[in-house]
């Protein structure tokens, strides 16, 4: 099972950017890998996700701003989120989906600021 470790997180004003990465343990050529994020108070939603072929969907609060990319050379995935809103502000977690199972980051908190 990949172990990920999520990076980039941190405190940012509304209308501003970061991008986090994921670093999985192993190779990533031929799995789907995806960001999701949790509020307090609120389910786990996906955010992005990408294919081992870089096919990629969004979800309609992000869509236009928000970018899910893969490196397969270095095994990590990232998430570029431009035009920061406050209510983007949650833990944001990487997934790996490989067959019959799912392996889960530890999480980077993300808190936009108005």
């Amino acid at each position: 099972q990949v172990q990920l470790v999520e990076s980039g997180g941190g405190l940012v004003q509304a209308g501003g950017s970061l991008r986090l990465s994921c670093a999985a343990s192993g190779s990533i050529f031929s799995i789907s890998l995806g960001w999701y994020r949790q509020a307090p108070g609120k389910q786990r939603e996906l955010v992005a996700r990408i294919t081992s072929g870089s096919s990629t969907n969004y979800a309609d609060s992000v869509k236009g701003r928000f970018t899910i990319s893969r490196d397969n050379a270095k095994n990590t995935v990232y998430l570029q989120m431009n035009s920061l809103k406050p209510e983007d502000t949650a833990v944001y977690y990487c997934a790996a989906f490989s067959t019959g199972k799912t392996s889960w980051g530890q999480g980077t908190q993300v808190t936009v600021s108005s």
